[in-house]
């Protein structure tokens, strides 16, 4: 954000506060509408709708866009539908079916009724599409030309249009619709170009997406591609819309949110919850497996403590922590890389199978450092005045570790592959999940190696 528009922030802040709706008025046009739509988001909520009624429909259309989902619904639902349609007509056409998608069936068809005609056609079509493919987030706003109309004839047409969306190139349509290839607009504006043929300046259009494909496979796609617009096919190979790099820029940010709040064993559903009766439920199925974790863990111990003296038991009990935390952490290490890894889809054949003894390795590795290091001091700390050498003891404290993380590493690494083998979200793989099963059998291993051990050292 640049400073002037800081400053023009801060200043429409101090009108709002004091309700001067008047001089706001010519401040909010000077302001990009992401900047009005943080200020409307900081806005306390009786004031909002103020605001928003300052800005014209064109404004308010940009706004919406940028609005997060629980404010824009407050605002849309103090509206009337005459009021809404005026609206998402100045928006694009999937921005509109977004606005449109989260209302109630009866009061969307209500709006969409009275929009104009070609723009309720182009909102229906994409709102009959998952919200989460292809066909959900594109845009029916793009150009397509018959290969035999020339580079001249393509630029008079994009100059009458009036586009929502940026346009980067033409693209080349057989007879049936069906996509031939592009012709960047760049290349058509060379003046050697313009009584050519779109078919001879095309470039064949290989890489595209089904109206049925996932958008994180969209998102994968224009990003190793490195592309601002990915054209959309139905099932009959016909062109019917893009993918643009904002919307791209919105599903990365969307399914990263989704990941990090199940890495914390939650949803964020939860940050429109107002309630902490809903948050409680939202967050509780998660903290009931770790409480049942611990149940589990308690049972491990008391058993535990029958097989040897109270002595070493007490000495041992030093390390559980230590234990059951660096097989935990080593655990969502592994998991979390797998994770990322299967999002971006850099992992395939052969890779994934070298991805995965590496994270064995690696977890051989560290556990054999950190075991090293842990046996030292548990032989050092424990001292004298136990049944067993010192040195036994540290033995036996540093091969739990080694085992407890190499055990963690490859059930970190496996977990997600598995379920994303089963066509699960292999994100539930990490946090609570991780961390409960790796603490439950990293205190198995550490008390069976101790309870196998030390009797035959006595």
């Amino acid at each position: 954000m640049e400073p002037n528009s800081e400053n023009s922030v801060a200043d429409a802040t101090l009108l709002i506060r004091s309700e001067c709706w008047e001089e706001l008025r010519p401040l909010l046009k000077d302001l990009h509408p992401a900047d009005i739509a943080e200020l409307i988001e900081s806005t306390p909520e009786s004031l909002r709708a103020g605001v928003f009624d300052l800005l014209d429909d064109e404004t308010k259309a940009d706004v919406l866009s940028e609005l997060d989902d629980a404010v824009e619904e407050e605002l849309l639902e103090a509206l009337t539908p005459e009021k809404i349609s005026d609206i998402v007509e100045e928006m694009a056409p999937d921005d509109a079916a977004d606005v449109l998608g989260e209302m109630d069936a009866d009061r969307s068809e209500s709006i969409l009724n009275l929009m104009d005609r070609e723009d309720s056609e182009d909102v229906r079509e994409l709102l009959a599409f998952d919200e989460e493919t292809a066909g959900g987030i594109m845009t029916t706003d793009f150009v397509a030309m018959s290969s035999h109309k020339t580079a001249r004839d393509a630029l008079e047409y994009i100059g009458s249009l009036e586009l929502d969306e940026p346009l980067h190139s033409t693209y080349v349509i057989d007879n049936d619709g069906k996509l031939l290839g592009y012709v960047q607009i760049w290349k058509m504006l060379k003046a050697g170009n313009r009584d050519r043929t779109l078919d001879e300046l095309a470039e064949a259009e290989a890489i595209f997406a089904r109206t049925d494909t996932d958008q994180e496979e969209v998102a994968r796609l224009m990003s190793k591609y490195d592309m601002n617009s990915l054209p959309v096919l139905d099932a009959d190979g016909r062109l019917v819309g893009r993918v643009t790099i904002d919307d791209v820029v919105d599903v990365l940010q969307e399914e990263a949110s989704e990941d990090i709040f199940k890495l914390a064993g939650s949803s964020d559903e939860e940050l429109e919850y107002s309630s902490p009766f809903q948050a409680s439920r939202a967050r509780l199925p998660w903290l009931l497996i770790t409480l049942g974790t611990g149940l589990v863990t308690s049972m491990i111990l008391k058993a535990f403590m029958h097989s040897i003296s109270t002595m070493e038991v007490l000495a041992l009990s030093f390390f559980v922590p230590i234990v059951m935390a660096m097989g935990g952490n080593t655990g969502i290490q592994s998991s979390t890389l797998i994770i990322r890894g299967l999002a971006i889809g850099s992992f395939s054949g052969r890779n994934l199978y070298r991805v995965f003894l590496r994270e064995i390795m690696t977890g051989m590795l560290m556990g054999g450092i950190c075991g090293t290091a842990i046996g030292l001091w548990a032989a050092f700390i424990i001292g004298d005045g136990t049944a067993y050498p010192p040195a036994v003891l540290g033995l036996a404290v540093g091969l739990a570790l080694f085992s407890a993380m190499m055990f963690a590493a490859t059930f970190g690494a496996f977990a997600p592959l598995l379920l994303n083998r089963c066509k699960f979200d292999p994100a539930v793989a990490s946090g609570p999940f991780v961390t409960a099963s790796n603490d439950i059998i990293a205190l198995l291993i550490y008390y069976g190696i101790i309870v196998l051990m030390l009797p035959a050292a006595g």
